[in-house]
Parts: structure tokens; C-alpha cells; sequence
């Protein structure tokens, strides 16, 4: 074995990063999806700071998905975008529809993003003993977003 081969990620270490990926991927695309119906349906006092807020987030989950995407190509596999995998894989709680209180969207919003998070961490633990650059992926994005679920909860805060 050549000593460059130690960082190498193997065929069945591809695909298993790319399976923890597409768990993210899925999530993502919720969290994006979600994003836009909190960001339609938010009223009350606070609609307009709230209403710009959600779709900064969604913007990171739209980025995210899109790095998410192209990471699992890279690593040889197909990613699953389709509407309909989605709405069958996405570990988040599905979001209500209709008008929410601008205190009831941050509850719920809240709620996915952190579901959201989980799933990244999780993949991050998976993913630290085989690609580290999909972990990389994973903890910037779970960076990005814990910052945001920290504004949308300190808002929140009475």
C-alpha cells in the first residue's frame, strides 16, 4: 500500500457517506420547503423582521442542499432531489399550513431547524472516520445553521 493511499476513501466508504448524505440532502430540502411556507403564512406584530429572517434561513438550506447534492455526485452517486422522496425521507415534522402567529412560526420553524441540525450532527459522527470532507460539509452547515436557530429562539424569548 503506497502511503498516499491512508487518505483514500474506499468504494463502500463512498457509498456510505453519500447514504448519509442524501439523509441530509432530504432534510434540506424540507427545511427550504418549510422555510417558504413559514415565510408566506407568518402574521402579526412582528411579520416583517420574521418574514426576512425565514428566508435568510432558507437560503442556507438551499445552499446546503445544493453543496449536499453535489458532494454525493461527487462521491459517485445520484442524489434524490424529487419532491415526492422528499416528503417520504425527510426526518423533519411536516409544517401545518395556514396563517401562524409570528410566536407560533418560531416555535414550529424552530422545531425543524433543529430537527435539521440533528440530522447534520449525526451524519457528522458517521462520516468522521471515513470522508472527512463530507464531514467538513456537514459541521459548516451545522454551523450556519445553530446560528440562525439561535436568533429565531432569542426572539422568541420573553
Amino acid at each position: 500500500m503506497n502511503s498516499s493511499d491512508k487518505f483514500l476513501v474506499s468504494k463502500d466508504e463512498k457509498e456510505s457517506a453519500a447514504l448519509e448524505l442524501q439523509r441530509c440532502l432530504f432534510d434540506m430540502l424540507d427545511l427550504a420547503q418549510q422555510g417558504k411556507q413559514a415565510h408566506w403564512n407568518v402574521t402579526g406584530m412582528n411579520f416583517r423582521s420574521v418574514h426576512l429572517q425565514l428566508d435568510e434561513i432558507v437560503s442556507t438550506a438551499q445552499s446546503g442542499a445544493d453543496e449536499i447534492a453535489e458532494r454525493i455526485a461527487t462521491l459517485g452517486s445520484s442524489p434524490d432531489g424529487n419532491a415526492a422522496s422528499v416528503a417520504s425521507n425527510s426526518r423533519l415534522t411536516p409544517y401545518p399550513t395556514g396563517f401562524q402567529s409570528f410566536e407560533n412560526t418560531l416555535v414550529l420553524f424552530s422545531g425543524s431547524v433543529e430537527k435539521s441540525v440533528a440530522g447534520l450532527r449525526e451524519a457528522r459522527q458517521a462520516l468522521s472516520n471515513t470522508d472527512v470532507v463530507s464531514e467538513d460539509l456537514t459541521i459548516g452547515l451545522t454551523a450556519e445553521l445553530e446560528k440562525h436557530l439561535w436568533m429565531l429562539r432569542s426572539q422568541a424569548m420573553k
